[in-house]
């Protein structure tokens, strides 16, 4: 397999920012209750619990916080994935037991539970995560334990570590096409506004340089903290710049701020159209779809997906949770990438971390977006393009999709305009 190491001067500045965090914050953070899951599963509050015919699995997102309203429906979907693969004989002939940790929307917390779930309940598998800082904050910890997360949501790229495994999309999975496709069908004059963290600013670093290669502009660049939620001056701003289109890489309960004070300060979707990357069904709800109707985003999966097997999956995590709930983008990468690892663990007899990375090279599941297979050089995902509108139920109209499931580019190899860009972020090790 082919794994960049990380930039060191990055990583300096990161961990110093997460010892900055743990020294304001109280970092501490207890297992989620058994109330707290609702799917049909059982729960251990630690390996203590279990006996030899079941297997620990790890669950850490952030139950609490900011990023609560886009994570506890990524937990849900998991244990979901857990639900069935147990109901279907478990794995290796046991059943998967889940110990859940709530990361807290705090990355210290993060690191702190991913040591706990790999060090003392001595689990095979991390299931989590969302935001990129909680991402970069587990990573030092599964490599150290030779552990393995698997992490659900798209990110900015230039990574690839021989303990994660990435099935969220990659940044030409994503990013790219969907900045092809504004520049195409909406103007080439464009504002990027984003959470002040790892994804939105090495991500907008690709966008800044495709955008010039194409020709186009970015008129204006603006970051906020996470949980940030006073856009009015941004807004005025964006009136004044007057762009084509508005490219967001915001995250968690800012999205609802930013978008209200969009629609309050009368910009509409004909006026100025947000292309979002963190903004799925979920997050549609908790915005209202009357804010935020006519507006897109990029993804690889919506719930209006007229698959057979995303059919199924939506009536059963409905029938589980709430006939009210809704799915989206990492809601059903979380539920399709622990039946990858269950299957990799099957392909390779073992839990053992080095077996079932050999073994996951190829390992393929029909997911309710369409197939995706594992590529074992990356450790990331086939997945399928797609672009949606936001319709008046909330729901996303495909309005473009790729032909045929994207092969993983995390590097963005294949364009020339990112070779810059990828010797910025890797070089320095």
């Amino acid at each position: 397999m082919c794994f960049t190491p990380s930039n060191k001067a990055l990583s300096f500045v990161f961990i110093c920012f997460l010892f900055t965090l743990a020294a304001c914050q109280d970092g501490s953070s207890d297992s989620v209750e058994a109330e707290d899951t609702p799917a049909d599963v059982q729960e251990a509050e630690d390996a203590e619990d279990l006996d030899e015919e079941q297997i620990p699995v790890g669950i850490l997102h952030s139950l609490s916080g900011t990023m609560a309203m886009s994570e506890t429906s990524v937990r849900d979907s998991e244990l979901l994935a857990i639900e069935e693969i147990n109901d279907n004989g478990g794995v290796l002939g046991k059943e998967l037991v889940p110990i859940i940790e709530d990361g807290a929307s705090d990355w210290p917390t993060f690191a702190e539970r991913a040591d706990k779930l790999l060090q003392e309940d001595e689990v095979p598998v991390i299931f989590g995560g969302w935001t990129s800082a909680s991402r970069k904050a587990m990573q030092p910890v599964v490599e150290g334990h030779n552990g393995l997360l698997f992490y659900p949501v798209q990110y900015e790229g230039m990574e690839a570590s021989p303990n994660i495994f990435y099935n969220g999309a990659a940044p030409n999975q994503q990013i790219t096409p969907a900045i092809d496709w504004l520049m195409e069908e909406k103007g080439d004059d464009i504002f990027l506004i984003g959470s002040d963290y790892v994804f939105p600013r090495i991500a907008n670093q690709a966008v800044n340089e495709q955008v010039e290669d194409a020709g186009g502009t970015i008129v204006e660049e603006q970051y906020t903290p996470l949980d940030h939620t006073d856009y009015n001056t941004i807004i005025a701003r964006i009136r004044e710049a007057d762009p084509d289109v508005i490219f967001n890489t915001l995250n968690g309960d800012s999205n609802v701020a930013f978008f209200k004070q969009l629609y309050d300060a009368g910009i509409t979707a004909d006026e100025i159209p947000v292309l979002s990357v963190s903004v799925a069904e979920e997050e549609v709800q908790g915005i209202g779809s009357e804010v935020i109707e006519g507006h897109y985003a990029s993804w690889n999966y919506y719930q209006s997906l007229g698959t057979d097997e995303n059919i199924e999956f939506v009536e059963r995590f409905q029938e589980t949770y709430g006939e009210d709930r809704v799915v989206g983008d990492p809601i059903e990468a979380g539920y399709f990438m622990v039946h990858l690892w269950a299957k990799a663990v099957e392909e390779a007899g073992t839990t053992d971390t080095d077996e079932v990375r050999k073994a996951a090279d190829g390992i393929e599941f029909a997911a309710p977006g369409g197939p995706v297979e594992i590529n074992g050089e990356n450790q990331h995902v086939s997945k399928t393009v797609r672009i949606g509108e936001v319709q008046e139920d909330g729901q996303f109209e495909q309005v473009w999709k790729s032909d045929e499931p994207v092969e993983p580019d995390p590097f963005l190899e294949e364009y020339d305009w990112a070779s810059g860009l990828s010797e910025i972020v890797t070089d320095e090790d």
